[in-house]
């Protein structure tokens, strides 16, 4: 069965950090492009980061640029999001997706999604 689950995510302190995790099981991550997105109640879901299926190009949104870092774990078929220095305005569901194909900064371009994992930056 093919399944994308995102784990990792909590209630952190501002300037914390965090590091999510995206597990593929049933198909190999490496083959596809695997995007980061979040959603916060009232807003649309928005890119936060991608990885191209080899892992030789990165991208960011501007609001996470140094902050956050992607990558990818082939041996254990995950792609990981370490998120430091962490704001309020981080907080937001996160979820993991896959494409075939390149880097899409845009939702609609993903096949699979995961289920979503919880980020709350809060004093």
């Amino acid at each position: 069965q093919l399944q994308l689950v995102e784990s990792g995510g909590g209630l952190v302190q501002p300037g914390g950090s965090l590091r999510l995790s995206c597990a593929a099981s049933g198909f190999t991550l490496n083959a596809y492009a695997t995007g980061w997105f979040r959603q916060a109640p009232g807003k649309e879901r928005e890119g936060v980061s991608c990885i191209n299926s080899s892992g030789s190009n990165t991208n960011y949104a501007d609001s996470v640029k140094g902050r956050f870092t992607i990558s990818r774990d082939n041996a254990k078929n995950t792609v990981y999001l370490q998120m430091n220095s962490l704001n309020p305005e981080d907080t937001a569901v996160y979820y993991c997706a896959t494409l075939f194909g390149r880097c899409s900064g845009y939702a609609d371009s993903y096949h699979y999604w995961g289920q979503g994992t919880q980020v709350t930056v809060s004093s």
